[in-house]
């Protein structure tokens, strides 16, 4: 189903500049490269790699792809640095981090924003049965959601009193999955960690033990009672309920409504270098996206089938029908409608927005790894740096012109920041034009001048 906004007021600049700078339609892009391979991690919102491969939107730009299917987040970013890989679905801390310099330092670039929403956070049978009696249940009989972490709380208390630690799993340290799963416990009391500059393990005070397990091992590890749960993509929680080993608690949909998740990144000198065959990939993707959302999903089944492969995620088409076709299953049983819980297309779910980059770096601040305060100015200016909506519509404004997509799909008069969004767990409204003040409003996270110092925070 395609988007339909009113078009109000002048073209912004960056609008503007899209329908200026943008080639000719008439002529076809003269391509610098048009043999690329492109990573991937097995996850379903992987799928407008796929789709742009499968549906033959890559060869209609010119571009012959291969893609390849990565061990992890890391190898899949040092491959991207190296050049081994011209461009990866990515988390979307990913450019950001790398282009401030936490962990591997490098200029990467996001021209598409690969989705809205699509994981969720599980825990163990065992953990369940514990949260269970502390959990409100409808008139219907069964458990209301969102369910919140203060459920977890108790249990985690529970843990702590026996002299046990409470571990979960989370995919990369600057994974939506990382900040998301800190969000939630956070939002219930349960503190998460912090990371410092001699500290990486992003459990200094924590309640809850955090550590990375790649999203394939997500189930067996948890299987093997190494973790208590874990926040993951799909079909990764579905696969849990499928297997008999664990329950899905909440989706980041209900954390989060409508957040942004992937996006495809590639390295600034790349975009320098092959400008052409940047706005060409970023125009396949853009219509495979299209694809996957047009009349209501209806594709959605196709898709299904295209991503059970073993080529692109390799897991059962039903756990991966689960999610992908607008429900989502909680408890075995539990199937519950979430018609947006994924999103490639609409909602303007392409186009990849500063304040979207401002939220992952006011939590990677939050939690540490950005150790020092910065000012307002600071996360506007790495935004800027890192997310391109300047290719992105320029790409679009191609698409409009062969008659593609619609104009009224993009956000032309935008200027890169949404409107402040409230639709959070713990209802803070969060104002991409003002990080600082939005930091100032968690109990739990850091804040004004506060440095981790060892095992403590100091200042502020």
């Amino acid at each position: 189903m395609r988007i339909k906004t009113l078009l109000t007021g002048a073209i912004t600049a960056l609008g503007m500049a899209a329908f200026a700078a943008a080639p000719s339609a008439a002529a076809p892009l003269k391509l610098e490269k048009d043999e690329l391979k492109f990573g991937f991690i097995k996850l379903t919102d992987m799928a407008p790699l796929a789709i742009a491969y499968e549906k033959g939107y890559f060869e209609d730009e010119g571009l012959f792809v291969t893609l390849e299917p990565q061990a992890n987040w890391k190898v899949l970013l040092d491959r991207v640095i190296t050049g081994e890989l011209d461009g990866a679905h990515m988390l979307a801390g990913q450019p950001l981090a790398a282009t401030i310099g936490f962990g591997t330092e490098a200029h990467i670039i996001t021209p598409f924003s690969m989705d809205l929403n699509g994981n969720g956070i599980t825990v163990s049978n065992e953990v369940w049965e514990l949260m269970k009696p502390h959990l409100p249940v409808g008139a219907d009989g069964k458990i209301q959601h969102p369910i919140k972490a203060d459920a977890l709380k108790k249990v985690v208390d529970k843990f702590k009193s026996e002299g046990k630690p409470f571990k979960m799993g989370m995919v990369f340290p600057v994974s939506t999955h990382n900040y998301e799963l800190r969000y939630w416990l956070a939002a219930g009391g349960i503190h998460p960690g912090f990371y410092s500059t001699t500290d990486i393990s992003g459990q200094i005070k924590a309640d809850a033990l955090l550590s990375v397990t790649p999203p394939p091992q997500m189930p067996s590890t948890l299987e093997a009672g190494t973790i208590h749960g874990y926040c993951v993509g799909e079909p990764w929680n579905q696969q849990a309920v499928f297997k008999g080993i664990g329950v899905p608690v909440i989706t980041d949909y209900e954390i989060w409504k409508n957040n942004p998740e992937k996006v495809f990144g590639i390295t600034n000198t790349f975009a320098e270098q092959y400008p052409n065959t940047t706005l060409a990939l970023t125009k396949a993707l853009i219509r495979a996206a299209q694809w996957l959302d047009e009349n209501d999903n209806a594709n959605r089944a196709e898709a299904v089938k295209i991503l059970a492969r073993s080529e692109y995620v390799g897991a059962d088409a039903e756990v991966i029908a689960n999610s992908m076709t607008g429900t989502f299953e909680y408890e075995k049983g539990d199937k519950r409608p979430i018609p947006d819980f994924n999103v490639f297309y609409r909602y303007f779910a392409t186009y990849p927005y500063y304040s979207d980059a401002i939220w992952y770096l006011t939590q990677m601040r939050r939690w540490g790894q950005i150790p020092e305060t910065k000012d307002d100015a600071w996360y506007d200016a790495v935004a800027r740096k890192v997310y391109r909506p300047d290719l992105y519509l320029q790409a679009a404004k191609l698409l409009v012109d062969e008659g593609k997509v619609d104009k009224a799909d993009f956000p032309w008069t935008t200027d890169g920041y949404r409107a402040p969004q409230s639709e959070f767990i713990d209802g803070i409204t969060f104002d991409g034009r003002a990080p600082n003040d939005y930091l100032q409003r968690f109990p739990i996270g850091l804040k004004n001048q506060q440095v981790v110092d060892g095992g403590s925070v100091v200042g502020g």
